[in-house]
This record gives C-alpha cells, sequence and structure tokens, in this order.
C-alpha cells in the first residue's frame, strides 16, 4: 500500500469522553470556515388561548344530551383544564424567580455587610496604631530619676495617662 492509500482509508474515531466529543464538532466545523454556522433559537414561551367565555349550544355530559355534544363539551373541558395547569405553572415559575431573587440580593446585602464590618475593623485598627505612635516612649533606663526629678516624673506619668484616656475615647467614637 501506498502512502496516498492509507490516507484515504478512515480510521474509525473512538469517543471516550466529553471533550473528544467536543473536539471533533469543532474538526468538523473547522474544515469549511466559509460555511455559515447556524444557531438555534431559544425556546419561546408557549402561551395558551384563553377560555371562551360563552359556549352555546353544550348540554353536557348530562342525560339528554346528544351524541356530537359530549365530544364538544369534552374538548372545551381538555382545553380549560390545560389552560389552568399553564396558569398554575407559569405562576409558579414566577414565585420560584422571585425567591430566586429575593435569595440573591440577601446574599449581596449581607457580603455588604462582612465587608462594611471588616473595613471598619481595619480602620479602626490603623487608628489606634497611628494614635499608639505619636505618644512618645520613654525608656527604662530614664527612670533611674534623681529625688528632685521624681516631681517630673509624676507629671509624666499623669500627661501618659490623659493621653491614654484620649485613645480610650477615641477608640469608644469609632
Amino acid at each position: 500500500m501506498s502512502d496516498d492509500d492509507s490516507k484515504t482509508e478512515k480510521k474509525p474515531i473512538v469517543i471516550k469522553n466529553a471533550t473528544d466529543l467536543q473536539r471533533l464538532k469543532l474538526e468538523k466545523l473547522m474544515k469549511n470556515p466559509d460555511k455559515p454556522v447556524v444557531i438555534p433559537d431559544p425556546p419561546k414561551l408557549k402561551s395558551l388561548a384563553s377560555a371562551p367565555d360563552f359556549v352555546r349550544n353544550v348540554m353536557g355530559s348530562s342525560a339528554g344530551a346528544g351524541s356530537g355534544e359530549f365530544h364538544v363539551y369534552r374538548h372545551l373541558r381538555r382545553k380549560e383544564y390545560a389552560r389552568q395547569k399553564f396558569i398554575q405553572e407559569k405562576s409558579e415559575k414566577e414565585k420560584l424567580d422571585e425567591e430566586y431573587h429575593k435569595k440573591i440580593e440577601q446574599n449581596r446585602k449581607e457580603a455588604e455587610q462582612k465587608t462594611a464590618k471588616k473595613r471598619a475593623k481595619r480602620l479602626k485598627k490603623k487608628k489606634t496604631a497611628k494614635l499608639k505612635s505619636k505618644i512618645p516612649k520613654t525608656d527604662d533606663k530614664d527612670k533611674v530619676l534623681s529625688e528632685s526629678e521624681s516631681s517630673d516624673e509624676d507629671n509624666l506619668e499623669e500627661n501618659d495617662k490623659n493621653k491614654e484616656k484620649e485613645i480610650e475615647s477615641e477608640e469608644k467614637k469609632l
């Protein structure tokens, strides 16, 4: 056999998974790129005709009705039942859609509240760190003071306490 015979001879393609199927479809489309691809329209919503307001000359399925009227009655009855079923299905679908949108809105609000809470916490932490950095830190080595400087030390302690109170009041405001 020559090379031309082996090329014309087709090997059966075995589809093992969904990716193989997708690849096969794409290869088929790409063989002729000039050919337009038909994309089907989405399914249209079905609608039924409204029930007639007044039906004349229908005796129903009761005694005394002619044999022809029963079939007319049965047809109108089936039509009305189908219309009522359609209305119920439509209302159920609208109810489910409404619940779905409410759930989405609720999830979005909860996410916003969480992010707002975390944002406030970050800002609070940032402000407290900023306020604490403004307070001068005293070294342990400087605490060894003479007796004459002990009155100055009392004033420094009072100033430190006042600054701590200011920080606490700032934190409470946040």
